[in-house]
């Protein structure tokens, strides 16, 4: 199946270097472009992408405000927003990731990495596993924005003890692969209690996973060094 993707970017000889890339794939390909977030949000009803991928400094409506108004829209619940930063921009990403984004990339990222995480995304995985990431989920849970509200620690009673473990795992960083390990479990059974947790919280992906895990305390951030 291809996976479906709506570029939004405000600068156009970008724009036109990942269509290249992207089209150049048998399994994925661009439907649209978008030059501001506000285009963004229309494209993505009219052509209902698996994925976009959001620049966030645009002019006019830019790409944080474009996320939230995407990922609060029942309507496109199956539509996953990954987000194009730098290391410079993490307190947008953050936000970002509150309001529903299923990662970010880096605008130097390689090729390879682009087209990695947006099959990556599409299967309903993050990309959360990086150090650079772990860092920045870490940071942004332990200085919540002013108006966040934590999660009821109820709001985890339908989870399994199993369940539970996998998804605080999960909230640190670790992969499916790594996780299985460290319960003696195999990866496909570790896959499977993640989407369970998922369906059971209505967590639109593995990154909305990870935060409900560290705002109902289910694991608790530490500061960096």
């Amino acid at each position: 199946m291809t996976i479906r993707v709506l570029l939004a970017d405000d600068q156009a000889l970008l724009r036109a270097t990942f269509r290249i890339l992207i089209d150049s794939c048998a399994d994925l390909e661009v439907v649209a472009e978008a030059s501001d977030g506000a285009e963004a949000v229309e494209l993505t009803r009219v052509h209902r992408p698996d994925i976009v991928l959001m620049d966030i400094r645009m002019p006019g409506t830019d790409g944080l405000t474009a996320t939230a108004t995407l990922c609060a829209d029942p309507e496109l619940s199956a539509t996953r927003v990954l987000i194009l930063t730098t290391f410079e921009t993490e307190d947008y990403v953050a936000q970002a990731l509150r309001a529903g984004a299923s990662g970010f990339l880096g605008k130097d990222v390689t090729a390879d990495t682009l087209l990695a995480g947006l099959r990556t995304v599409a299967s309903g995985e993050a990309l959360l596993s990086p150090v650079a990431t772990r860092s920045l989920i870490t940071r942004f849970l332990l200085s919540p924005a002013p108006d966040t509200h934590l999660a009821p620690p109820e709001r985890l009673a339908d989870l399994t003890v199993r369940e539970r473990e996998v998804m605080a795992l999960a909230a640190e960083g670790r992969s499916n692969t790594e996780i299985a390990e460290d319960l003696t479990l195999s990866p496909l059974t570790v896959r499977t209690h993640i989407h369970r947790a998922m369906t059971k919280l209505n967590a639109r992906d593995r990154a909305q996973l990870v935060v409900i895990a560290y705002q109902t305390g289910l694991v608790r951030a530490t500061p960096p060094a």
